[in-house]
C-alpha cells in the first residue's frame, strides 16, 4: 500500500487541489507546511489529527515545515466562525505560540519550525497593498465559503483580509523554503487555494504547488472541536489531565473506534482489522478502545503518563485505590462528589454529607450490609470514625458505595 492509498484507507483524504497530488505524494519528495494560529497556549485533538497527517507524510520521506501563526493569530481566521474572534495582543500571541511550539516539537521533533510573525511584522501597509493585495480580486475573495457565511452578519476588514495574509505565508515559504504544498483541515480549503493563486500570479502559472485537505475531527454531536467552544480535549495536561485525556479515548463509541484507530494511531492495517473483529465478537471487552487510548495517550504524553492514567482507571473500576498517590487521586477523582473537613467525622454522618445516603437509617443499612468501603477496605462498624491520620497521604479519604458510587473527603 502506497502513501496515498494508506491515507484514503484511514479516512484522511478530503480534497486535493490537483489530480496529480496522489502521484506527487507517492513518487516525489517534497516540502510541505502545516500551520496553526496561537489563539490558545495549547493544541487540542482537532489539531492533533493534522500533526499526525504531517508525521505520516514525514515518515514517507516528505519534509515538513510546521508554522506557528504568531502574525495571522493577531488577525483571526473567520473560517466557519459565526462571529469575530477576540483579538489577541502581540504578547499573548507570542506566548501562546511558545506553548504550542513545545507540543509540536514533542510530536515531530525533527521538523522545521517557523513563526510567520517573523516576516509579517516587517511588512508595511504600502507594501501589503501594492505588492500582495493587488493580486486579489474582491469578488474572488467574497466567493470563499469562509467569507460568504459571514457577509450577512458582518465581517470586519481585518478578518476579510485574513486569507490574503495566510496566502502570503504559502508564497513566502514557496519562494524562500522551496515549499510547494500546504496541508490542512477541510475548513482551510479557501485559504489554501488563495495561496496557490498568489503563487501562480507572482511566480507564473506553471509553478508547481499543491494543496491537500483532510476531514475535521468532530464531537459526538457532529460539531467541530475548537479552542473557543466547550468540549475541547487539550494536549496540555494542565488543561486536560492525562487521566481525562485517556478517558476520552477509552470512552469512544463502538461506531467510531475503528475510524479513530485508523486516523490517530500508527497501527498497521492488519492490526486494526483484527481489532475490528474484536469489536464484533466481544464488544463488551472494549479491546479496541483500550488500544486506542494506549496508542494516543502514549504518543502525546509518553509511556509513564499512560501507565499512570491506566493505573487510576483500573483502581476506579476495581475499587483498589489504596495504592494511589495524592496526585493520582486528585487527577482521577476531581469530578466526583467531594467534601472538605477539618475534624473527625462519624462514618454514618459522613455518608449523608457526601450524598451517598439520604438518611442515617439508610447509611447504617449500607454499612451493615457491607456496601461501604473506605480507601478500598470494606467497613461494617457503625461507630467507625473517619480521621485524617488514616487518609491517603494525610489528605484524601475515598468512600465507595457499591461498585460505582464514589465520594472524596479532603482533610484540611
Amino acid at each position: 500500500m502506497n502513501l496515498f492509498e494508506d491515507l484514503k484507507w484511514r479516512g484522511l483524504v478530503y480534497d486535493t487541489t490537483d489530480p496529480n497530488v496522489e502521484n506527487v505524494l507517492n513518487n516525489e519528495k517534497l516540502t510541505f507546511y502545516l500551520g496553526a494560529d496561537p489563539t490558545a497556549d495549547s493544541l487540542h485533538v482537532g489539531h492533533l489529527l493534522a500533526y499526525l497527517v504531517a508525521k505520516r507524510l514525514m515518515d514517507y520521506g516528505h519534509k515538513p515545515i510546521l508554522l506557528i501563526g504568531g502574525g495571522t493569530g493577531l488577525i483571526g481566521d473567520p473560517s466557519f466562525k459565526s462571529q469575530e474572534r477576540q483579538l489577541l495582543t502581540i504578547e499573548e500571541s507570542l506566548k501562546n505560540g511558545e506553548g504550542i511550539l513545545k507540543q509540536v516539537k514533542n510530536l515531530l521533533p525533527t521538523a522545521s519550525m517557523v513563526n510567520n510573525y517573523d516576516w509579517i511584522s516587517s511588512l508595511n501597509a504600502i507594501e501589503f497593498l501594492r505588492d500582495i493585495g493587488k493580486h486579489f480580486n474582491v469578488s474572488y475573495m467574497m466567493s470563499k465559503d469562509s467569507v460568504k457565511s459571514r457577509i450577512e452578519n458582518g465581517i470586519s476588514f481585518t478578518e476579510f483580509a485574513y486569507q490574503i495574509v495566510q496566502a502570503w505565508d504559502f508564497e513566502y515559504l514557496f519562494a524562500n523554503k522551496n515549499c510547494n504544498m500546504q496541508i490542512g483541515g477541510q475548513d482551510q480549503w479557501g485559504n489554501i487555494t488563495s495561496g496557490l493563486e498568489l503563487i501562480r500570479k507572482m511566480h507564473g502559472f506553471e509553478s508547481k504547488a499543491y494543496g491537500f485537505t483532510f476531514p475535521l475531527v468532530t464531537k459526538a454531536d457532529g460539531t467541530k472541536f475548537g479552542k473557543s467552544e466547550s468540549g475541547s480535549v487539550w494536549l496540555d495536561s494542565a488543561r486536560t489531565s492525562v487521566y481525562d485525556f485517556y478517558q476520552y479515548w477509552i470512552n469512544t463509541a463502538d461506531d467510531d473506534v475503528l475510524m479513530r484507530l485508523k486516523q490517530f494511531s500508527f497501527l498497521s492495517r492488519e492490526t486494526i482489522e483484527e481489532l475490528e473483529l474484536e469489536v464484533k465478537k466481544n464488544p463488551h471487552l472494549r479491546n479496541a478502545q483500550k488500544k486506542l487510548a494506549e496508542e494516543v495517550t502514549t504518543l502525546v504524553h509518553g509511556d509513564d503518563a499512560y501507565k499512570e492514567a491506566l493505573k487510576i482507571s483500573e483502581a476506579l473500576f476495581s475499587g483498589e485505590i489504596k495504592d494511589l498517590t495524592v496526585s493520582e487521586i486528585r487527577m482521577g477523582f476531581k469530578e466526583l462528589l467531594s467534601f472538605e473537613t477539618s475534624k473527625e467525622e462519624l462514618l454514618v454522618d459522613l455518608l449523608l454529607k457526601v450524598d451517598l445516603a439520604s438518611s442515617k437509617r439508610q447509611a447504617r443499612e449500607f454499612i451493615q450490609n457491607g456496601a461501604i468501603t473506605i480507601n478500598g477496605e470494606k467497613e461494617t462498624n457503625l461507630d467507625f470514625v473517619v480521621i485524617k491520620a488514616n487518609a491517603i497521604g494525610n489528605t484524601y479519604t475515598i468512600l465507595r458505595k457499591g461498585k460505582k458510587k464514589y465520594a472524596v473527603v479532603t482533610h484540611k
